[in-house]
C-alpha cells in the first residue's frame, strides 16, 4: 500500500525558503506571484494492505519523525 505525506510550515510560521522562491520568480519575471509556502512531499511503501492500519501508522510516523508538529502541519494520504 502506498502513502503520501504532505508536510508543511504552519501559518504564521517565517518561510524563508518559500520567500527566496518568491523573489527567484520575480526577478526571473513571474511577477504575479503574491506568496510562496514551500513544503515536502514523503512517498511511503507499506507492506500493510488495511487502509486503517497504514492511516494509523503514518500518523504516529508524523508524530515521532516526519513532522516537526511544533511549527509543521501534515496531511496523510493512503491509496
Amino acid at each position: 500500500m502506498k502513502a503520501k505525506v504532505t508536510v508543511m510550515l504552519k501559518q504564521g510560521v517565517l518561510d524563508p525558503q518559500g520567500e527566496a522562491v518568491k523573489s527567484a520568480l520575480g526577478n526571473l519575471g513571474f511577477g504575479g506571484v503574491e506568496a510562496v509556502r514551500q513544503g515536502k512531499v514523503i512517498e511511503l511503501d507499506l507492506a500493510e494492505t488495511d487502509a486503517t492500519a497504514a492511516e494509523k501508522a503514518v500518523t504516529e510516523m508524523c508524530e515521532k519523525l516526519l513532522a516537526n508538529t511544533v511549527i509543521e502541519s501534515y496531511r496523510v494520504e493512503i491509496g
